[in-house]
């Protein structure tokens, strides 16, 4: 006999035997859901339950006191109030599970080796959830696949049977004011902490917002704790994002820490090819190669590029060639390149080659500093408006001669050698990109 019971029968002796048997016996106590601060009761319609509420419940509560030491709320809900709830619940699982994109599996996600080690890992969890990496952290910039990678696990979860939350930081957050402001923590904990599997997008967003950072903290500990599989997007390490507690970053770094880095060209072409495939669009080998070498790695931008081909063919009644699909990217490569400073071509130009963008610019004559500077020197001529002397003067070199004799030798080598050809289009992706 639980507790609830006992108080109830002990009311019992108190009260006349007609209302014990009219109302009291009714009610049902709640042993999962009572606490040391509060006493559930379900009554079983709304006549028992106000007839208990304005004349018994002062009295259940000072028998807790007595029996129980205890000082408890008396809480008396309606029956249906149970139901309703679960199907609320029910109805935020599936609208949940809603989120998910079904064309975001693995089979549909292109592998190379920029993102093959974030592939792995994500499909191992895929098959032993909560057991081999957890949490598993994914970061790398926009649109490399973090979120497909993430959903195509949700996807294999869902399949299985399994209550899959995915959102991002802002919704988690917004859903965390609203429960807050009606007062209905207890919903929102529930529905967060009671998953299968949590996917939370964005996670550089709870830098510096500490309430949100403590209610997170507290639902995957929970999660954590009965083995329940997380997984978590960023932009960035979690070393690297300023403003994330301690504790957090610690805990992320605990599982696995995979990153995605931008596809190399034979990964984007055939992300090309498989976007083509999937959306009806015929292209051949040199447009695609095109677009593979002049648009940003973002796969959603290649998503766009390949709508807005077809539509303008469509529309325009006219076959898609290299000359058409030139023009109509030209405003599109324009406006990617409109932000670059000499500054930010240095800088990706150094990172790329492993040295120093002070070096580049500096009056060092090695060989590798030789090549870092003529690359970034055609580089800062192909990708801005900026003159020969003005190049000159910032580079370092005596006048804009200089900087002519050092285009003419990147456009001899541009010309005869294919590995560096390609490598110069690699870097002005990356550069546009990072713009």
């Amino acid at each position: 006999m639980n507790i609830g019971q006992k108080i109830l029968l002990l009311l019992k002796e108190e009260i006349p035997e007609i209302e014990y048997n009219r109302y009291i016996k009714h009610l049902v106590y709640d042993t999962k859901k009572s606490t040391s601060d509060t006493a559930l009761f379900y009554a079983p319609n709304s006549l028992v339950l106000n007839w208990i509420k304005n004349k018994y419940s002062a009295k259940i509560k000072h028998l807790f006191e007595v029996h129980d030491s205890s000082n408890v709320t008396v809480k008396i809900l309606l029956k249906n109030q149970i139901e309703s709830k679960k199907t609320e619940q029910k109805k935020e699982q599936k609208h949940q599970h809603s989120l998910l994109n079904p064309s975001h599996t693995f089979e549909n996600f292109m592998v190379g080796g920029s993102n093959q080690f974030a592939y792995a890992a994500v499909k191992s969890v895929s098959e032993k959830p909560g057991i081999l990496y957890n949490p598993l952290f994914i970061h790398g910039g926009v649109g490399l696949g973090k979120t497909h990678l993430m959903q195509a696990a949700g996807n294999v979860f869902q399949n299985q049977g399994k209550i899959v939350i995915y959102t991002t930081v802002e919704q988690f957050l917004n859903d965390f004011i609203r429960h807050v402001r009606n007062k209905t923590m207890e919903r929102f904990q529930e529905k967060y902490r009671k998953c299968d599997v949590l996917l939370i997008d964005d996670i550089q967003f709870l830098s510096n917002k500490e309430g949100i950072q403590e209610e997170f903290f507290h639902t995957f500990e929970a999660l954590k704790g009965v083995g329940k599989q997380i997984i978590l997007t960023a932009d960035k390490h979690p070393k690297k994002i300023a403003g994330l507690e301690k504790r957090l970053q610690s805990r992320f770094e605990h599982g696995l820490v995979a990153d995605i880095q931008p596809p190399e060209l034979e990964t984007k072409i055939a992300i090309i090819e498989n976007k083509c495939k999937i959306n009806k669009v015929v292209l051949t080998k040199d447009i695609i190669s095109y677009i593979a070498t002049v648009i940003e790695s973002n796969v959603r931008e290649i998503e766009g590029i390949l709508s807005k081909l077809h539509a303008y063919s469509q529309l325009m009644h006219v076959d898609i060639d290299l000359q058409f699909t030139k023009s109509v990217l030209k405003d599109q490569l324009q406006e990617n390149r409109a932000n670059l400073t000499l500054d930010i071509i240095t800088q990706n130009v150094a990172k790329d080659l492993n040295i120093k963008p002070s070096e580049i610019r500096s009056k060092g004559r090695s060989k590798n500093l030789v090549y870092a500077r003529r690359i970034a020197i055609y580089l800062c001529r192909d990708l801005t408006q900026n003159t020969m002397p003005q190049l000159a003067q910032y580079f370092g070199m005596k006048d804009h001669t200089a900087i002519s004799h050092t285009l003419k030798k990147i456009n001899e080598l541009i010309q005869n050698d294919e590995d560096f050809k390609v490598k110069i289009q690699e870097l002005t992706n990356k550069i546009t990109s990072s713009s």
